[in-house]
């Protein structure tokens, strides 16, 4: 692969992954070495995923009504296509209930990334939502690239930056 495929070479390094200071699930801090890789310079559009599906005919899993037997003692109601939607809040809000930002919506997918009634018009240049991690693998197949393991991807976002709170900095923006 090369840069005129929309891709850029990371070198190789070290680099501290994780973060004592902030959620529980990024600590511990911990040093990791990683091997020089390639990466797209953008996220994933919803042109190129519609290109993708288009040539595929990849259904992702917010598309796909699960299946009972897969989730016993769900609510009825809740077997239905969907995914999860931001929802911006008026203020401040306790960090231990996610339902407070986030909504449980029928018929949001990557073509409705707000809901049944919303699409994509306008939306071409936009990364792609409600794609789980088996889509993206899919997509990176069907392109001919590889999905970023973890390190490689927090390695990336760094961009060589080191000792700051955020990758961008020190202000949380």
């Amino acid at each position: 692969m090369a840069q005129d495929d929309g891709m850029i070479w990371v070198p190789g390094g070290r680099f501290q992954m994780g973060s004592d200071a902030h959620y529980a699930e990024e600590a511990p801090a911990h040093e990791v070495e990683v091997s020089g890789f390639w990466i797209d310079r953008t996220p994933v559009t919803n042109r190129a995923f519609r290109e993708f599906v288009a040539a595929t005919g990849h259904v992702t899993l917010a598309e796909m009504v699960p299946d009972a037997a897969d989730y016993p003692g769900a609510l009825p109601e809740m077997l239905v296509a969907a995914s999860l939607v931001f929802k911006p809040t008026a203020g401040p809000v306790r960090l231990d209930d996610w339902s407070q930002w986030w909504a449980w919506v029928a018929g949001a997918d990557w073509r409705h990334p707000t809901g049944p009634s919303s699409s994509l018009d306008g939306l071409d240049e936009h990364p792609v939502v409600h794609v789980a991690a088996a889509d993206a693998e899919a997509y990176a197949v069907w392109a001919g690239k590889a999905l970023p393991s973890e390190a490689e991807w927090e390695y990336a976002a760094w961009g060589g930056r080191r000792d700051a709170e955020f990758a961008w900095g020190a202000e949380l923006e």
